[in-house]
C-alpha cells in the first residue's frame, strides 16, 4: 500500500543529489580555467570564496574544509596566477571558509536528528494504520492512503480489514479533522473496531462499540478541559471549546462465513460503490447516523444483506474522493470514472488515484482512502 507522496530522497537520509555534489567542483574548474584565459587585469579569482558555503549544503565537514583549503591556496598564493588575495582580504575569506565547515557539522548533525525523528514517527505512525495484506481471510483486499499533511502517512481517515469468529470485518471511517490532530481519534477508533472484530457476533454491536468509544474520550477531553480551566485563569467554558465532540463516520462490512454476501453498516459514511461487469452503482444501506453522537447503538443500526456474485468488488471510501474538486469547482465523478480505470483489483486504487490527481491538478487538499474488497472468485481463484 503506497501512503506517501514522493519526497526528495535526501530528506530521508540518503545522499544528495549528483548534481549538488558535482556543482562545487566543476565551478571550481571552471572559475580556474577562466580566470587562466582571461587578461591579467581581470580578477576573478575572488567568486572562488563563494564555492566552500555552496559545499557545505552537499558535503560534510570534512569535504566542506577540504574546498576551503584548495580555495584559501589559490587565492593566498598569488604565483598561481588564480588569485592575489592579501592582508584583510584573505583573513575574509579565511572567516567564511570556517563559517562554512562549521555549517557543513551542523547540517550533518541536524539530518541525522532528522533520520533519526522520521523513522520513529514512521514506525509509530505504521503501527497506528498499518498497510492492508492482499488477502485477509478469503477476502482479497486493495488499498490506498493519501494524507493530506504533508510528511504524514496517517490523518483522519482509517481503514482496517480482519478477520474473526465470526468472518472478515472491514472499516472504512472519517474522523473530524485531518492530519496529525485527528490521529488519537483514529488509533482509538482503530483499536475499538478490532476488538469488535473479535467480541460482537454483530455487525451493529461493533458499531456501537465505536460509538461508546468516541462517546467516552469526548467525556475524558471535555473533563480534562474542565479541570484545567478550574485550575488556571481560563474560563472553564473556553477550555471545553478546545476539546469539542470527536464523531466520525465510518463504514462497516462484513463478509460472513460460507455466504456469498456482504452485511453493511453505514454511519453517516459514503455509500460503497458494487463493481459488477462493466456496471458500477451505489449500494443501498440506509445511512445511520455518525459515530460518537451517541445514537448508534446495536438497536438502532440497520444492517444491510448484499448479494454478491461472482467477479463483483466493492469500493469503500471516504469524502475526500468524492469531495474533490477540479479548477471549475467540480466534485470528482467517482463513479462514472471508474469503468474507464485498471481492471485489476490491486490496480485500481493506484488507477483512481493518479486520475483524481489529474482531476485536481495536483491532488485532494483532504485526506484520501480507497478499499478494494472481493471474494475469491471475484479475482477468478477457485474457492
Amino acid at each position: 500500500m503506497r501512503r506517501r507522496r514522493e519526497e526528495p530522497g535526501w530528506l530521508h537520509g540518503k545522499p544528495p543529489p549528483r548534481w549538488a555534489r558535482l556543482a562545487p567542483p566543476v565551478a571550481l574548474v571552471a572559475l580556474v580555467l577562466a580566470q587562466t584565459a582571461t587578461p591579467g587585469d581581470i580578477e576573478l579569482g575572488y567568486f572562488l570564496a563563494g564555492l566552500p558555503p555552496v559545499a557545505a549544503f552537499a558535503y560534510g565537514a570534512a569535504g566542506t574544509a577540504v574546498f576551503a583549503g584548495i580555495v584559501l591556496l589559490l587565492l593566498g598564493v598569488s604565483s598561481l596566477g588564480i588569485g592575489h588575495a592579501q592582508g584583510a582580504d584573505l583573513a575574509t575569506v579565511a572567516v567564511v571558509a570556517l563559517l562554512s565547515v562549521v555549517i557543513a557539522w551542523v547540517r550533518r548533525r541536524r539530518d541525522a536528528q532528522l533520520v533519526s525523528v522520521r523513522t520513529v514517527a514512521e514506525a509509530a505512525q505504521l503501527a497506528v494504520l498499518p498497510p492492508v495484506p492482499e488477502q485477509v481471510g478469503p477476502v482479497r483486499c486493495a488499498g490506498l492512503y493519501r494524507a493530506a499533511q504533508r510528511g504524514t502517512l496517517v490523518g483522519g481517515d482509517l481503514y482496517d480489514v480482519r478477520v474473526g469468529p465470526y468472518g472478515v470485518r472491514a472499516l472504512v471511517g472519517d474522523v473530524q479533522g485531518h492530519g496529525l490532530a485527528a490521529v488519537g481519534t483514529v488509533a482509538a477508533l482503530l483499536g475499538a473496531f478490532r476488538e469488535g472484530v473479535l467480541d460482537d457476533p454483530e455487525l451493529a454491536g461493533v458499531a456501537a462499540r465505536l460509538d461508546r468509544r468516541l462517546l467516552a474520550d469526548t467525556a475524558g477531553a471535555a473533563g480534562s478541559a474542565n479541570s484545567a480551566g478550574s485550575a488556571g485563569s481560563a474560563d472553564p467554558a473556553d477550555a471545553a471549546v478546545e476539546h469539542p465532540e470527536l464523531f466520525a463516520t465510518a463504514l462497516l462490512l462484513e463478509f460472513p462465513p460460507g455466504l456469498d454476501l456482504v452485511r453493511i453498516v453505514s454511519c453517516g459514511h459514503p455509500p460503497a460503490l458494487l463493481l459488477r461487469a462493466s456496471t458500477v452503482s451505489e449500494v443501498a444501506v440506509e445511512p445511520g447516523p455518525p459515530l460518537g453522537l451517541g445514537l448508534a447503538g446495536a438497536d438502532l443500526a440497520v444492517v444491510a444483506d448484499v448479494p454478491l456474485l461472482p467477479g463483483d468488488r466493492l469500493l469503500a471510501h471516504t469524502d475526500g474522493v468524492t469531495e474533490a474538486r477540479d479548477a471549475a469547482g467540480d466534485f470528482y465523478p467517482l463513479a462514472t470514472r471508474i469503468p474507464a480505470l485498471a481492471k485489476d483489483p490491486a490496480e485500481l486504487v493506484e488507477a483512481v488515484w493518479q486520475d483524481l490527481v489529474a482531476f485536481t491538478d495536483g491532488g485532494p487538499r483532504d485526506d484520501v482512502a480507497l478499499l478494494v474488497l472481493s471474494l475469491p472468485d471475484a479475482a477468478g481463484v477457485p474457492r
